[in-house]
């Protein structure tokens, strides 16, 4: 097995990516279930890393369910393997396009997020939704980024769909668009009527679910993405590399709207 391994390199932690490699062979089957993993030394020597960290590597593999370790036998690939965890690499996120990419993803899901929301609202899901987009508006009125709140305003709408796989979902994606976020509200925040849009779409938004009608919500929210995408097409260049950090940072929760 050892011909699939590639010597790995500084950037990322080398365990990481050790791991990483370990986890592809065994996922597309090249280290098949049961199978036994080449012993510490041997990966040490084909990954070219100290024995710490392949002990690293495999530590993780075991966490999420990979391998298993047989006491004087070795580390042997589980016999049922897990379903494999939807993953994103943040370093595929830096790059102008590549916010745009992630904002399709979301016009698909915000879109009908806002149509089963508007289907499904509670009175305490409307007064929700409201009080997070005043919340939003007001922040951005008194000089934040409004990245805090816009969180808690795409989640209250999640939360009034009332489907535990959306909100579920919703909740997972917004750790990987956290720098998207800041990058994009930073980048509308630079222009008066970039702003005035924002605020009106995410009223048209509300205003739809509070009325009661899917198909006006699903249209307000995928127009709302779609003016998003727009907007970082007409970012000044310059914006983009003094923002452009922001999209390797390390991620931690949030949605950007």
């Amino acid at each position: 097995m050892s011909q699939h391994f590639t010597p790995v390199t500084s950037g990322a932690r080398l365990s990481d990516q050790v791991a990483a490699q370990l986890s592809a062979e065994i996922q597309q089957g090249r280290l098949a279930p049961g199978a036994k993993l080449p012993t510490e030394a041997r990966l040490a020597e084909n990954f070219q890393v100290s024995r710490t960290v392949v002990r690293e590597a495999v530590s993780r593999l075991k966490s999420l369910g990979l391998v298993d370790s047989r006491q004087g036998s070795g580390v042997f690939v589980r016999a049922t393997l897990p379903i494999a965890p939807l993953q994103f690499e943040s370093q595929h996120a830096a790059s102008q396009e590549a916010v745009i990419q992630m904002v399709e993803l979301r016009r698909a899901l915000e879109a009908e997020s806002a149509a089963l929301a508007a289907q499904r609202r509670t009175a305490k899901d409307i007064l929700q939704i409201q009080k997070a987009v005043k919340a939003l508006h007001k922040a951005v009125q008194a000089g934040g980024n409004g990245v805090a709140e816009d969180v808690n305003f795409h989640r209250a709408i999640a939360q009034a769909t009332g489907n535990p796989f959306l909100i579920q979902t919703m909740q997972y994606l917004s750790q990987f668009l956290y720098g998207t976020t800041q990058v994009t509200r930073a980048n509308e925040a630079r222009r008066l009527d970039f702003a005035a849009e924002v605020q009106a779409e995410h009223q048209a938004i509300v205003l739809a679910i509070q009325a009661g009608k899917p198909d006006l919500a699903r249209q307000a929210a995928a127009a709302h993405m779609g003016n998003a995408i727009n907007r970082i097409r007409n970012a000044d260049p310059a914006f983009w590399e003094q923002e452009g950090e922001r999209l390797a940072q390390p991620l931690v929760k949030g949605l950007q709207g």
